[in-house]
C-alpha cells in the first residue's frame, strides 16, 4: 500500500519532477546571486575581508565621486552613438538584402558573421591592430594622401573605435529586419507604384510604419547590450585615454575582481540595472506613440 501510494503521489507530481532541475539551478543561479548583490551593495563586504560596515556608503559615494560619475556619463556617450548607429546601419543593409539580387544569400552569411564573432576575445585584439597607428586604416588614409590618426590617443577618436566595433556586429539585427521585410505584402507597393509613390516614399510611408513592433523589439535589446558593453572597451582602449572610454561595466569589474569591493560593485551594478529598467520602461510607454501593430488590441 505504501509502494502504491509513492507510486500515486509520482504520477500526480511528473511535472513539478520534470522542471525541477531547471527551478533549484533558477534559484541557486539566479534569484539567490540576485538578492544578494542587493544585500552587499548596502555593505563594504571585500573578498578577503568580509563586512565591517553597513549602510548607504556606496551609493554616497557612487553619486558624488567624479570618476564613478564620469563613467555613468561616457556610459550614456557608448549608448547614445552605438545603438541609433547599429538600427540604421541594419534596416538598410536588410532592406537592400531583402531585393532578389544576384548572390543575395552569399551577402546574408557574409553580413550575419561578425555577430557571430564580434564577441571573442580575438576579434577586438585585431580591431586593436586595425586602428593601431600602423594599422589597417592608417595605411589605407596614407594611400590616399592623409596623415596617420592616432585613434587611441583622443578622446573621440578612442570611442570612435570602439562604438564602430560594436556597429560593426549588426548581422544579428539585420537577419531579424530582414524576416520582418520580407512579411511586408508586395500589393502595398504594387499599389504605391500606381499612385505615383518613389521607393523612398514607400520605405518611409510604408515599410517603417509596418515594421515598428520589430524596430521596437531591436531597440530594446541593443539598448540593454549597449549598457552592458564590456569586452571592446577594456581589450581594444583599456578604458583610455584618461578614462574617456571607461563604461561603468568596467568599473564594476575592477572594484570586483582587481580591488575586491563586492560590495560596490554590486551597488555599481544595481545602479546600472536600474538605469536600464527605467529606459526600457519609457521605451514600453512611448511605444503607443510610434509603434504600429496590425491588431488594435495588441497595444
Amino acid at each position: 500500500m505504501k509502494s502504491k501510494g509513492i507510486h500515486k503521489f509520482l504520477a500526480e507530481n511528473a511535472g513539478f519532477f520534470f522542471v525541477l532541475p531547471w527551478l533549484i539551478g533558477f534559484i541557486l543561479f539566479k534569484i539567490y546571486p540576485f538578492a544578494s548583490s542587493l544585500y552587499y551593495s548596502f555593505t563594504n563586504y571585500d573578498l578577503f575581508n568580509g563586512i565591517t560596515k553597513t549602510g548607504m556608503l556606496n551609493y554616497h559615494k557612487i553619486f558624488t565621486d567624479s570618476d564613478i560619475i564620469k563613467a555613468f556619463y561616457v556610459t550614456f556617450k557608448y549608448a547614445i552613438f552605438d545603438v541609433p548607429l547599429k538600427l540604421v546601419f541594419a534596416l538598410f543593409i536588410a532592406y537592400i538584402l531583402n531585393f532578389k539580387l544576384k548572390g543575395v544569400n552569399f551577402f546574408r552569411t557574409a553580413y550575419y558573421i561578425p555577430s557571430i564573432l564580434g564577441g571573442s576575445i580575438a576579434i577586438a585584439i585585431l580591431w586593436r591592430a586595425v586602428f593601431n597607428t600602423d594599422g589597417l586604416i592608417n595605411t589605407v588614409v596614407e594611400f590616399f594622401g592623409g596623415e596617420k590618426i592616432n585613434w587611441m590617443a583622443s578622446s573621440n577618436g578612442a570611442m570612435a573605435v570602439i562604438v564602430l566595433l560594436r556597429v560593426w556586429q549588426f548581422g544579428s539585427a539585420m537577419v531579424i529586419f530582414l524576416a520582418a521585410l520580407k512579411g511586408v505584402s508586395e500589393d502595398l507597393y504594387e499599389a504605391a507604384s500606381i499612385d505615383g509613390a518613389g521607393k523612398w516614399t514607400q520605405f518611409f510611408k510604408i515599410t517603417v510604419p509596418l515594421i515598428t513592433p520589430v524596430i521596437f523589439y531591436n531597440l530594446i535589446t541593443q539598448l540593454c547590450q549597449a549598457f552592458q558593453e564590456f569586452n571592446g572597451p577594456f581589450l581594444v582602449t583599456k578604458g583610455g585615454p584618461n578614462g574617456s572610454t571607461t563604461l561603468i561595466s568596467i568599473l564594476i569589474y575592477n572594484n570586483a575582481f582587481l580591488r575586491h569591493k563586492m560590495g560596490m560593485a554590486s551597488a555599481q551594478a544595481w545602479i546600472l540595472f536600474l538605469i536600464v529598467m527605467t529606459f526600457t520602461a519609457v521605451a514600453f510607454v512611448s511605444q503607443k506613440k510610434w509603434v504600429y501593430y496590425s491588431d488594435e488590441d495588441g497595444r
